[in-house]
């Protein structure tokens, strides 16, 4: 498929957050007043009647769709002005986001004309019928409200693109020596503390290695990257022979600190208090307490059960085996990433760009972005690039073949998808003069050199 893409336009106004609902469909029983349906609803201060006639409204969107489709409801609306997007979390439990589109602003004889262009939670808190069962509606509606006050302060709409649609896993590249000298750290630290149930270990906000399911896990790091680390940082310290504190007894000397848990392990009366976080395993939700401890850019996430309340005692002993041998693996990690990256050179500035993922292990890869955070993406591209690879995306989805789409764009850019096996690549070429069989050729080139080891169907 190949296409020609041309845009121009005066000003824009990203997209934004317009209401975000939760409320229980009343079709899972007796009929109730229409008001106590409503969990949670943002803003507040939007009048009663109001939030009742949209509620409403997006349920009987739901009910209708059911019509054509009863195992697979309504997922989105789109309207000139806004988008609707549903999704049931639980059975009966329905979230609805209602987004602003863009509008760009044109001007026709001198006057304006707007065009609008129509194109974690479970983690910490559990699930909707727990928290019902622990104490009614009212604790519901009341974790509601504390987790959606502050997750809803971190939606940047403007700043997301295909990178959030997936909310993939970045993997940090390594030896197969460093792996192993990771694995027998993790196998270490979990004799040691034979507590710990799970483990996960990152280095530069990148994973390397996770005893969770994949879809804990993307949930896990999604918190870890956008919220947790982002609150901690601190200029890095790299290599041996920087300083080190000397503070623990024995003289055992580290980088470490707890991210969560205990500020000060020499304050008696410091509190231990963890956060708590649910993991589905089998058929159940399994409580835990969550232990994020770092030394330089290594982190170590120990996950122990909710119900063996973590000491001072506790908290010393870990602090005293983890931190002297992280900071150690820390310095290893780095050295050996620097060696690698002197073995093979300075990259020269390439004429593709690229982003991957693959479904079965949530893996990305991006060389578009520059920095990507909640607030802020940098992208090396076009916004209108990024909007194509968002509706090549938007293609995909919607058959089960593999397919490749081949977009022909403003200037001298190229665009091409590839969907194969449970994996997705973009690329986006800048090359004045060719035609659509050396761009095949090109991307061809770039698989066999940045991915040689995965297979793309021709």
């Amino acid at each position: 498929m190949i296409m020609q893409i041309l845009s121009a336009a005066l000003e824009t106004f990203p997209t934004a957050l317009l209401s975000w609902t939760v409320w229980k469909c009343s079709a899972c029983g007796r009929a109730q007043p229409e008001e106590k349906k409503i969990l949670f609803y943002h803003p507040n201060e939007v009048e009663k009647n109001e939030k009742i006639r949209n509620v409403g409204l997006c349920e009987a969107i739901v009910q209708f769709t059911r019509t054509f489709s009863p195992t697979k409801p309504a997922k989105s609306l789109h309207t000139q002005k806004n988008r609707q997007f549903f999704h049931e979390p639980e059975e009966n439990f329905w979230m609805v986001m209602v987004v602003r589109n863009p509008i760009i602003e044109k001007h026709k004889d001198g006057k304006p004309v707007y065009e609008y262009q129509e194109e974690e939670l479970l983690l910490f808190n559990g699930t909707f019928l727990r928290a019902m069962e622990d104490g009614g509606v009212k604790v519901l509606k009341e974790r509601l409200e504390k987790f959606f006050h502050r997750y809803l302060q971190t939606l940047h709409l403007q700043s997301c693109d295909l990178l959030d649609v997936f909310c993939g896993i970045s993997f940090f590249p390594l030896d197969k020596m460093t792996y192993l000298k990771i694995q027998s750290f993790i196998n270490r630290m979990e004799e040691s503390l034979n507590i710990v149930k799970y483990t996960a270990f990152l280095y530069n906000d990148q994973l390397i290695w996770s005893g969770l399911e994949q879809d804990d896990m993307r949930i896990l790091y999604k918190y870890l990257t956008t919220s947790l680390f982002p609150r901690h940082m601190e200029p890095e310290l790299a290599g041996r022979d920087s300083p080190i504190r000397a503070e623990m007894p024995g003289n055992l000397q580290h980088y470490g600190r707890f991210l969560t848990g205990p500020l000060n392990l020499n304050d008696p009366e410091t509190k231990c208090r963890f956060p708590k976080i649910f993991v589905n395993t089998d058929d159940t939700y399994e409580e835990l307490h969550l232990i994020v401890y770092k030394a330089m850019s290594a982190a170590v996430c120990f996950m122990i059960d909710a119900s063996i309340p973590p000491t001072l005692e506790f908290c010393r002993k870990l602090d005293s085996i983890v931190g002297p041998q992280l900071t150690v693996l820390a310095s290893d990690i780095c050295e050996q990433y620097n060696i690698n990256k002197r073995i093979s050179g300075a990259e020269k500035e390439p004429q593709f760009k690229f982003i991957y993922f693959n479904h079965m292990n949530l893996a990305e890869k991006s060389t578009i972005h520059m920095r990507k955070t909640p607030s802020v993406s940098l992208a090396s591209v076009h916004p209108d690039l990024m909007k194509i690879l968002g509706d090549i995306n938007s293609d995909f989805s919607r058959v089960d073949e593999d397919e490749e789409i081949i977009v022909k764009a403003m200037s001298d850019y190229w665009v091409v998808g590839k969907k194969s096996d449970q994996r997705e690549l973009y690329v986006i070429l800048n090359q004045k003069n060719v035609n659509l069989i050396e761009v095949n050729e090109e991307v061809k080139k770039l698989c066999a050199t940045q991915f040689n080891n995965i297979f793309f169907l021709d």
